[in-house]
């Protein structure tokens, strides 16, 4: 965080930490663990999911695997006791059978929902607006657990996460790390000894009941488990897919393959397990990275970054029927805005260009002030764009809505 910019947080992180958010950057991202009550948070997570939409998902929303898992004390159930075909006109052969994940949920499995930033709108939009809140890529998983029952022995992840509570209660355990901000390469399995032994052993850092409209925030590498109480508990386990210093590691020696002097071949002959044979070689590389370092521009890493981070999460759906509507009869005095969530990066020259997740949108000098009011993300009215007349504008919105860059305004 850049010195005199605290971090201002977002609507959606409001949602999951309470309190100060330049505090969180500085005291718990990454570092500790954080339990904020309902009653200090904005609202209950209600209109994110209920144990009904939890129902409806399983039931009328024709899922497949792997949008649903099913565990009993840490081990997964096969997909076949809970997937068949899916009927006349459907023949896949892994859709959830509501009434096979009845009887399972009834002997005390716990119903693990995967990847509902994909599949249930209200949680498509907030995963949106979290993941620019934060700038890390944003998963969300639902935890359904019967009374009394565990779904998974203590672990810990490879990416931080949110837990909120939408229904029931549920006990929590909160261990420090054994292995501190594991790479997404590096499991709890890896260490499954020491993970055992700390969380029977060690002191917990949190030990609480999560109420509905709780939350907690468990950085990735902590250790953690939990029980249901008393009835049905339902949570929202909401992963970010944590950026890390190695992300820019990786970058940086991927661009080191430009260097002729690191393609250059190994001599014919060599035994790659003999020291002594690749010591001459290892202080050549070491000195032409480190040349390759020096030289090293953040603009190149940046924009490999782009590619590799900006298509971590889907931008705002948007329905297609409507947008070639949108596209055939638009006219001045329409309204458009930005679609949420699209990741983009405006470099102005000769021409300007719209970096995107996947590709790059040129356009004329001409649209600059144009593209500065549309890039602010707020509803525009075709016809007041500046620096372009009306044609011009009508030209530069609909290839803009071509390009599912901007949307009708609702």
């Amino acid at each position: 965080m850049s010195a005199g910019r605290p971090y201002g947080g977002g609507p959606a992180l409001h949602r999951c930490v309470a309190g100060d958010p330049a505090r969180f950057a500085e005291e718990y991202w990454g570092e500790a663990a954080l339990l904020s009550r309902s009653a200090d948070l904005p609202a209950s997570y209600d209109d994110l999911l209920t144990l009904d939409a939890i129902d409806e998902l399983l039931s009328r929303r024709g899922l497949r695997t792997p949008f649903l898992r099913i565990a009993k004390d840490g081990s997964v159930v096969g997909d076949k006791q809970f997937t068949a075909g899916g009927g006349v006109g459907a023949e896949v052969n892994d859709q959830v059978r509501d009434d096979k994940v009845a009887a399972l949920f009834a002997s005390g499995h716990t119903i693990v929902l995967q990847g509902l930033h994909r599949v249930w709108p209200p949680l498509i939009d907030f995963a949106t607006q979290l993941n620019a809140d934060t700038g890390h890529p944003v998963q969300v998983n639902a935890y359904v657990t019967p009374p009394q029952s565990q779904g998974f022995a203590a672990h810990y992840d490879v990416h931080d996460v949110f837990v909120l509570q939408v229904a029931g209660q549920k006990h929590w355990t909160i261990h420090a790390p054994v292995f501190a901000d594991p790479l997404r390469n590096q499991p709890w399995q890896d260490r499954a000894e020491a993970v055992a032994r700390a969380a029977q052993e060690q002191p917990p850092v949190i030990d609480e009941v999560l109420r509905p409209g709780d939350a907690l925030y468990v950085p990735r590498g902590f250790l953690h488990s939990a029980k249901a109480l008393g009835e049905v508990s339902a949570h929202l386990t909401v992963g970010l897919h944590t950026l890390t210093r190695y992300h820019l590691a990786e970058e940086l020696f991927a661009l080191a393959a430009q260097r002729d002097e690191l393609r250059r071949a190994l001599p014919l002959g060599i035994d790659p397990s003999a020291p002594d044979q690749l010591s001459e070689h290892l202080g050549e590389v070491v000195t032409a990275l480190t040349s390759h370092l020096d030289d090293a521009a953040a603009e190149a890493v940046a924009r490999r970054l782009r590619r590799r981070t900006w298509s971590g999460n889907r931008p705002d759906p948007l329905g297609p029927l409507a947008q070639a509507a949108t596209i055939r009869d638009l006219a001045p005095g329409d309204v458009v805005r930005w679609r949420s969530g699209l990741r983009h990066r405006l470099v102005v020259g000769a021409e300007v260009r719209l970096e995107l997740p996947d590709r790059v949108v040129s356009l004329p000098a001409a649209t600059e002030a144009a593209m500065r009011v549309l890039c602010e993300g707020g509803e525009v009215t075709v016809g007041e764009l500046p620096g372009l007349d009306e044609d011009g504008q009508l030209e530069l919105v609909r290839r803009l809505l071509t390009e599912a860059v901007l949307v009708a305004a609702k």
